[in-house]
């Protein structure tokens, strides 16, 4: 702890420091301590959907309108506009993969802050005609999932790609920033928003007859493994999830160095640490993915967050369920060292009946 010293005096001036011995002194009232874990996650799953904020009271009709159809290499991909709630519209890819059967089980893809989900099918964001000439890290999710069979639907996220801000005259540099602080002001948060767009992206799912409904999972990376793993935590209609690049304890990365404002819940740390909201998943199958060299949720932090899922699991009577695959760079997605591994849960799944 840094110290000012004047005429043989010590100061404490960095709010960090205050806050790191809030932390030191902290006991999460929610943290898993033994016991019955469904009972436990009852109660702490009502909390975290409380603290993520308000959220709609009535769900508008989908009004779904598709704006393009065309054929691809893997399949077919689609977009489409839904309405997730008044004056928030929501675009998105569906991807169905040419080497499989319908119902087919779905992955929902979430990016974080790069450009956009159009990058889950490696295309510009504003010509979705033109082909990127890179994408890096292994973010192109929506291909990825074609390619080994499953389909997906990549949901823009508020904040990010086609969802940017366009209104205010002035804006941040952080494009998630005013949404973050505006959403706080309005007794909600751009977390619990985003989670609540991927709770009706489910609803889109519900309507369409190729989807198995017994297999729809969640992932993304950064700030899309945030969102896949709070989702993961609330919504039970999902089934399997990979978090990618942000699973790790709130202590080691939000809580200490810079982190944008979309990562943050009010009052969260009081309740429960990182490795508990996503044991809200237990038993359900994850696949937390790392990079062992990343420098924002880093690799300490995730072994120590990893841990304590594995207890949480393996009280939930399926430690074989949750798995940790670490590649060996940074903040990224690891495509070949994960996909096998979720690919076996999935399979693991009964499917569902047509």
């Amino acid at each position: 702890m840094k110290k000012a010293k004047e005429t043989g005096s010590s100061f404490e001036f960095s709010p960090s420091c205050y806050h790191r011995t809030l932390m030191d002194a902290l006991i999460p009232s929610d943290a898993y301590r033994g016991g019955d874990v469904s009972v436990w996650q009852q109660r702490l799953r009502r909390k975290v959907r409380r603290l993520l904020g308000d959220w709609p009271s009535q769900r508008p009709p989908l009004n779904v309108r598709r704006l393009w159809r065309r054929d691809h290499p893997l399949g077919i991909i689609e977009k489409i506009v839904l309405t997730s709630e008044p004056h928030a519209d929501v675009p998105a890819f569906v991807c169905l993969p040419a080497n499989a059967q319908p119902p087919y089980p779905f992955m929902i893809c979430l990016q974080g802050h790069t450009t956009g989900m159009h990058v889950s099918i490696g295309v510009e964001r504003d010509d979705n005609q033109k082909l990127m000439a890179e994408v890096p890290g292994d973010r192109d999710f929506a291909l990825g999932c074609m390619r080994r069979g499953i389909a997906a639907l990549c949901l823009e996220q508020r904040s990010f790609g086609e969802r940017r801000e366009l209104c205010q005259k002035s804006v941040s540099s952080h494009g998630c920033h005013d949404a973050s602080m505006q959403s706080l002001m309005l007794g909600k948060t751009l977390l619990g928003e985003r989670v609540f767009d991927v709770d009706r992206g489910l609803d889109y799912l519900m309507t369409r007859p190729d989807v198995d409904r017994n297999r729809i999972g969640v992932m993304g990376n950064s700030g899309g493994g945030t969102v896949s793993l709070f989702s993961a935590a609330l919504l039970s209609r999902l089934a399997f999830a990979m978090p990618s690049c942000y699973f790790c304890t709130f202590r080691d990365s939000i809580m200490s160095l810079y982190h944008c404002a979309d990562n943050y819940i009010p009052g969260l740390l009081k309740v429960a640490e990182m490795a508990d909201v996503m044991g809200l998943f237990a038993p359900k199958p994850v696949v937390i993915v790392s990079g062992r060299n990343d420098p924002i949720f880093p690799y300490a932090g995730v072994r120590k967050a990893y841990r304590r899922l594995r207890e949480i699991y393996r009280a939930a009577g399926a430690p074989e369920r949750c798995h940790l695959v670490v590649g060996p760079e940074g903040h990224r997605f690891y495509a070949d060292l994960a996909w096998p591994v979720m690919l076996r849960e999935i399979q693991r799944l009964p499917a569902a009946r047509g």
